[in-house]
């Protein structure tokens, strides 16, 4: 079971200009999901108040619940806070468990698909394996995705099996999903029960379980495409990974807190996202550019990923 290749920090940093990149923060942390909060609040308020803006607002919304899905994958790391019960009580409760997810659950299988990454071993290879694809598969699996199955098939299904009514094989994403049912429950009625205590119960269907079973599923299959399919060489540690230079709109609406920077984050797996963006343009001016798997923007990959005749 060989382990994915390491790279060495020393080959590429100093220690002088290490630190202050690899640097934990008591506030950046905080700030970020404070941040995602906000705009999820701001866009839905958008929408109860000017109707005509609501998918837009769905775009938004579904893609800050990836961004706390992305928040939640750097408490993983321990890097929202220093302090690792504040790291895991923001992650979990604040970024996991309203979209569905798990810190607890989620941590252990994402360490070891850093550990074993694109190797056989590697817990997320079934997500990056079957690429290339032909536009049409491509096509459907985005369909699925804006239509509410794969959000069945991730949320619902694993809320039946938990309630017996229906049984079958359990994958281990399904799983994970399904051991935070309850929370998930509880925070997304709390939720629903405010907003219908001032009058707003349908703002928690439009505003924010529709985003869930939309325009989430969907960037968050874009962005399992963009960061490992059809990348060149799974045994380079600098190009097994994709980092996606990402325009304004992709990062409002596709790539928030810097998810698009995958190639260095698996380069330096401890990385703040934070500091993601600095590594780039520093290994940028050392020449590192041409060996790592870099590309312009999400189009070029997906017409890479659905490159098959």
């Amino acid at each position: 079971m060989p382990a994915a290749a390491r790279i060495k920090v020393s080959d590429f940093f100093t220690p002088e200009e290490w630190a202050p990149l690899v640097a934990r923060s008591s506030w950046k942390g905080v700030a970020l999901v404070a941040h995602c909060w906000s705009v999820i609040l701001l866009a839905g308020a958008v929408g109860v108040v000017w109707p005509i803006t609501m998918p837009l607002m769905v775009m938004i919304i579904g893609a800050r619940q990836l961004g706390l899905a992305i928040l939640m994958h750097e408490a993983a790391h321990g890097g929202l806070h220093p302090n690792q019960k504040v790291n895991d009580v923001l992650g979990h409760w604040l970024c996991a468990v309203p979209v569905g997810a798990s810190l607890p659950g989620y941590r252990p299988y994402h360490l070891n698909h850093h550990k074993f990454a694109q190797q056989p071993e590697d817990p997320d290879l079934p997500l990056s394996a079957p690429f290339p694809v032909t536009r049409d598969s491509l096509r459907r699996k985005m369909v699925r995705d804006l239509t509410g199955q794969t959000f069945f098939k991730q949320r619902v299904v694993p809320l039946l099996q938990l309630l017996g009514v229906r049984r079958g094989h359990k994958d281990e994403v399904l799983t994970l999903t399904a051991a935070s049912v309850a929370p998930f429950l509880l925070v997304n009625l709390g939720m629903l029960a405010v907003l219908a205590a001032v009058g707003l119960w349908w703002a928690w269907l439009a505003l924010w379980l529709l985003p869930m079973a939309t325009w989430f599923p969907l960037v968050t299959r874009l962005r399992n495409i963009a960061e490992h399919a059809v990348t060149p060489d799974p045994a380079d540690p600098l190009r097994h990974a994709r980092t996606t230079r990402a325009r304004w709109w992709e990062r409002l609406l596709i790539a928030p807190y810097w998810v698009n920077y995958h190639c260095e984050h698996h380069m330096f797996m401890y990385l703040p996202c934070w500091s993601l963006p600095k590594a780039h343009r520093m290994l940028g001016e050392k020449g590192v550019w041409p060996r790592m798997e870099v590309r312009e923007g999400y189009a070029a990959v997906l017409k890479e990923a659905a490159s098959r005749p």
